[in-house]
């Protein structure tokens, strides 16, 4: 008697497998594993072939794109996001993007500066950006020659609280830049750089600090100036750790408007060399009278004047101007205390001699 036929039992892998039909076709099998990653990218549904991210709302697009301009390190960052495809060329031109942008998302180097780098300003101030708003004001007002614009962009960002807007007005308040001297208004000068200084701008609190030394603009008091004075040499301090340790704290951003105009007028003075100009000579008939205005003598600065005999000169040797008292105290700590040293001595040398002969 023969023994019953044991039923065969089916593999679990057996069971797990594509039918042959599928293989057949083409799909994907288990011992494939670079098709299988890359189609777990892909949904498969319907017959949509789309990436997912091609499937989030507009609304969660623009969120991403705004957090990615709060936090960009360049305008290439912002760039690059746009030339990702169209939609996000269009998402990222959106308000809600452009007026997230941070300072150094708007620093837009002289070597970088065109017509695509300017419009992009414009839309960013546009949407509201106060980081925008106090560069391209920058610009305008000092390198471009558009005073009102300038001034009217650096008060929309001051009216935001943008600090170093605050103390940018201050100064054109100090000089009565873009008018005359009748235009000078110290008073309102002292009240924005109190407002920058409490809002924690440290070039605002040095010349708070000096203004009351002095009494200009406000009641004088040498104790208050001094302690001011002090915060603010210790504030600098602890700021240049932190940026020699990598920890940024956007300072160094906020100075990026100086930068590109210390850029922007040295290329200046390398045409005019190159087209054989001296100072006082006009390269062109479109700027008569431009040579004759004198930057400010600290170097990290970049104001030039808007007017002849606008920035306060040294007292002493009369070769430096200078468009703050906070310029011209770093100024001296940098480089001008030797080089006044050196003017004093020769205007000794100078006297001495027309005595002796």
């Amino acid at each position: 008697m023969r023994s019953p036929r044991r039923r065969r039992g089916v593999h679990p892998a057996a069971a797990t497998a594509p039918p042959c039909s599928a293989m057949a076709s083409g799909a994907a099998s288990p011992r494939s594993p670079p098709a299988a990653k890359k189609r777990a990218v892909v949904v498969a549904g319907d017959g949509d072939d789309s990436d997912v991210f091609d499937r989030l709302p507009d609304d969660i697009v623009l969120v991403v794109l705004s957090r990615l301009a709060a936090n960009a390190a360049s305008p290439a960052d912002v760039a690059s996001a746009a030339l990702t495809c169209r939609r996000f060329r269009e998402l990222a031109a959106h308000p809600a993007v452009l007026s997230r942008a941070s300072a150094a998302a708007v620093a837009v180097r002289w070597g970088a500066w065109s017509e695509a780098a300017h419009r992009f300003l414009r839309r960013c101030a546009a949407a509201g950006s106060h980081h925008a708003c106090y560069f391209l004001g920058m610009v305008r007002f000092y390198c471009l020659g558009s005073r009102a614009t300038g001034a009217a962009l650096l008060g929309r960002a001051a009216g935001g609280g943008h600090a170093p807007a605050l103390y940018a007005l201050a100064v054109v308040q100090f000089n009565g830049s873009g008018g005359g001297k009748a235009d000078k208004d110290a008073r309102a000068g002292v009240a924005l750089c109190a407002r920058a200084a409490w809002l924690g701008h440290t070039p605002a609190l040095r010349e708070l600090g000096h203004c009351l030394q002095d009494g200009y603009g406000a009641r004088r008091d040498a104790p208050a100036g001094r302690r001011l004075l002090l915060h603010a040499a210790a504030r600098e301090h602890l700021s240049w750790k932190k940026h020699n340790h990598g920890h940024h704290d956007g300072s160094a951003a906020e100075d990026a408007a100086s930068r590109f105009m210390v850029a922007w007028w040295d290329s200046h003075r390398a045409k005019a060399a190159a087209r054989g100009c001296l100072p006082g000579e006009h390269g062109d008939g479109e700027h008569d009278g431009v040579e004759d205005l004198r930057l400010c003598s600290h170097a990290r600065c970049g104001r030039r004047e808007t007017r002849r005999h606008e920035f306060r000169r040294c007292s002493v040797c009369g070769a430096a101007s200078y468009c703050s008292r906070a310029c011209q105290a770093l100024d001296w700590k940098r480089a001008h205390r030797a080089q006044c040293a050196a003017a004093r001595w020769l205007a000794a040398a100078a006297a001495a001699d027309r005595v002796a002969h």
